[in-house]
């Protein structure tokens, strides 16, 4: 995947602990660090706001939509 650079700022103490990791060999590099912190970051942004939706359910309304056809008789099911 292609890469763009861009310029960040950031404060001293931060960046000292960036560059403490790097030295650690917890990150190769300050880019792959700050790479794979905004990728977590972004990723837990996704599932707060997939959380918040699924808080809008309804869920006595989704139960009966998940059960809908399941008061068929059940004999006619096939053999598994």
């Amino acid at each position: 995947m292609a890469r763009s650079k861009v310029a960040v700022s950031l404060e001293g103490t931060t960046l000292d602990r960036l560059d403490q990791l790097v030295r650690n060999a917890v990150f190769p590099n300050r880019s792959q660090a700050i790479q794979i912190a905004v990728d977590e970051k972004l990723e837990r942004i996704e599932r707060s706001r997939l959380a918040r939706e699924c808080a809008k359910l309804n869920p006595a309304y989704e139960r009966a939509l998940a059960e809908e056809g399941l008061s068929e008789d059940t004999s006619e099911w096939p053999e598994y």
